[in-house]
């Protein structure tokens, strides 16, 4: 199936860290516009940061691959991934 035919996808990632505080989801978002995807990140009450991206599969797996890649705001130590279709459309991509 070409890039063009593959539906879009949604990817959930909870990212365990030093992840508040330290400018990860303005670069999280920063990213994400630049990769043309559209969601959320999001601070949790239990420090965590949860993403939402919604776009191409190939997209949101690049982004995946950012945020794993030691190079962010703060430190990654993990990043739990949770994969599904396409949900409800989401304009831009927020900081919450």
């Amino acid at each position: 199936m070409s890039q063009e035919t593959q539906p879009d996808v949604r990817l959930t990632a909870w990212v365990h860290g030093r992840v508040q505080g330290v400018g990860f989801r303005w670069w999280t978002r920063s990213r994400a516009l630049e990769l043309g995807l559209t969601g959320y990140a999001a601070n949790r009450p239990d420090g965590r940061v949860q993403v939402v991206a919604q776009g191409s599969r190939d997209a949101c797996e690049q982004l995946l691959r950012l945020v794993r890649s030691g190079k962010t705001p703060g430190h990654v130590d993990n990043v739990v991934v949770d994969w599904s279709p396409r949900g409800e459309p989401i304009t831009g991509f927020s900081e919450r």
